[in-house]
């Protein structure tokens, strides 16, 4: 797997207050809260140097500065600073963009079992791997061991000392924010955000380096394609002049085809624009500029109406007013829904019926009852047509359903798993987030579909650990295209977690009797109380919005 490569372009990284150049992967103990979901808000005007080793410095004193400049990456990338701690040939080999542990401000400990032998031990809540990705901590403390030899003028410096950088929460959303990698679905329709987390300080050139250099994270890449060929790379350097990044191909790139350049420059294009700066890129073979536009993707909004079933019929909530859905609405009269998800053209909907099978109704063929196994979940839909469905208590069976076609066996659903209470699949139809019992716990975890080039599903990948929950799942859905929100029991009461597929999470109280959820644009969402109360999420509070609801319907999409 690739390493983090240090960027040449200078742009100075904002830095404060102690940090660490130290990381080891945790062994044992409970699951740790990560990051608040903004934490990787942008840079502050400000940037402080770490301090240079102090003359005299105890070896504690040298760990525990080395650890603090690991805020510092400096212009060039390169944490001169925290090298300043280490000796020369230590600091050859010393790779700070390893991986990140990340933990709790004043919670570490310092501890020597020699004179030349220091340790600090901590609990991190959070890792970032050698590409950028981010896990939350399933383990207890670790212990990071480093070794010092004194040095020809009588000073302390550290001889060895593991890879990685220390960073507490907020050092860490100082020096590392989050970036989207853009792949393409199997379809080639729609582009899928891979989170990743790189230092501030060049970010286009990390950025480009792991979406042209790289693979996709491990548990997305059986689900997902790239246009770049293999033969195709990247130069270590990305220039950004009047917000357009200069991305130099290797000159294989000339030879290429226009749909796959189209694609590459979509692929670049929106995954360079979420780094700071950037509005526009350039591509180019060797010294060739590749004048070519962005291939056409689709959208996966949604409309920021609700779509709702009230005794007035089924439709999309203005007002007090109810705007019918052409042919759906009328075919709804057909059943008895306790839930509905949309699909992204709206010309059908899976359904849960009040008896507890699984149906799925439109305009064209009125309504066909596709799952009548007892214990059936919400089922969700995905853009190619299918209708997903599963017993929550028999999280292996998990089948996709579609007219015309034979019911498909999705493999390799939930390894592990013995409930499932809640899922729905992304927008994009490549990653499906469910609510699961593993271990006795009830968790939140993300997995990659398996398609063909059709759209035809038939596996899902690794699942990803997003959080452990302190309580049931209710629902699960999709916010926007990297991020998710849980509705969970929390005692008497209930909680909404938002998640950042590959980034960290934030819990908020929901309204009291909350049963449903349903996910809008750019991180907002919607609740339905038991009594038919409906209640829209506005920073922390929950105003209420309508009332008479009998079920808030969630959306995949809207119409091309």
């Amino acid at each position: 797997m690739r390493r983090l490569r240090s960027g040449l372009a200078a742009v100075v990284a904002a830095v404060t207050l102690a940090l660490a150049g130290c990381a080891g992967l945790p062994t044992s103990g409970s699951v740790q809260p990560g990051l608040p979901a903004d934490a990787d808000a942008g840079s502050p005007d400000f940037a402080l140097l770490p301090d240079s080793p102090q003359p005299g410095a105890s070896p504690q004193e040298i760990v525990d500065g080395f650890v603090r400049a690991g805020t510092g990456p400096g212009p060039d990338g390169s944490w001169a600073v925290a090298k300043e701690y280490l000796t020369p040939a230590e600091a050859r080999r010393w790779d700070p963009t390893a991986n990140v542990t990340i933990d709790e401000p004043g919670l570490r400990g310092f501890s020597s079992s020699a004179e030349d032998q220091v340790s600090v031990t901590t609990t991190p809540v959070a890792t970032i791997d050698e590409i950028g990705a981010y896990s939350p901590s399933v383990e207890g403390p670790t212990t990071l061991p480093f070794q010092l030899a004194k040095q020809s003028d009588g000073e302390w410096r550290i001889s060895k000392a593991p890879d990685g950088l220390l960073l507490d929460t907020s050092q860490f959303s100082n020096v590392f924010h989050r970036y989207a990698l853009m792949y393409f679905d199997p379809t080639w329709q729609f582009l899928v955000p891979d989170v990743r987390w790189f230092p501030a300080t060049n970010a286009p050139t990390y950025i480009a380096d792991a979406l042209v250099n790289g693979p996709p994270a491990p548990w997305l890449a059986a689900s997902v394609a790239t246009a770049f060929p293999e033969d195709v790379s990247a130069s270590p350097s990305v220039p950004v002049d009047s917000g357009v990044a200069q991305v130099e191909l290797s000159t294989a790139a000339i030879q290429l085809g226009t749909d796959t350049l189209s694609r590459m420059q979509a692929q670049l294009a929106e995954s360079l624009q979420t780094a700071s700066g950037v509005s526009d890129v350039q591509m180019a073979a060797g010294t060739t500029p590749l004048e070519v536009e962005p291939a056409p993707v689709r959208s996966t909004r949604v409309s920021n109406q609700a779509a709702v079933l009230t005794q007035d019929g089924f439709g999309f909530l203005t007002g007090n007013q109810l705007q019918p859905i052409p042919g759906l609405t009328p075919a709804m009269t057909q059943v008895d829904p306790v839930s509905i998800q949309l699909s992204p053209d709206r010309d059908f909907a899976a359904a849960r019926l009040d008896g507890g099978a699984v149906a799925r109704v439109s305009a064209d063929d009125g309504l066909v009852v596709y799952d009548q196994r007892p214990g059936l979940i919400d089922p969700t839909v995905d853009p190619s047509g299918y209708t997903w469905s599963v017993p929550g208590d028999a999280p292996s069976q998990l089948t996709a359903f579609a007219p015309g076609h034979d019911p498909i066996h999705i493999a390799e659903a939930w390894p592990e798993a013995t409930q499932v209470s809640a899922m729905s699949l992304s927008r994009d139809g490549t990653r499906l987030a469910a609510v699961v019992t593993s271990g006795g716990r009830p968790s939140v975890w993300v997995s990659g579909v398996v398609r063909d080039t059709k759209g035809v599903p038939s596996a899902l990948g690794e699942p990803l650990l997003l959080q452990l929950l302190s309580g049931s799942g209710i629902a699960v859905s999709w916010l926007d295209d990297s991020t998710i929100a849980v509705l969970a029991s929390a005692g008497d009461d209930a909680e909404v977690v938002d998640l950042t597929v590959g980034g960290p999470s934030a819990t908020t109280p929901a309204p009291a009797g909350a049963a449903q959820l349903a996910g809008i644009n750019n991180g907002n969402m919607r609740v339905k109380g038991v009594s038919g109360e409906l209640y829209s999420k506005r920073g922390s509070t929950w105003p209420q919005t309508a009332v008479g609801i009998f079920v808030l319907a969630t959306q995949q999409g809207s119409p091309r």
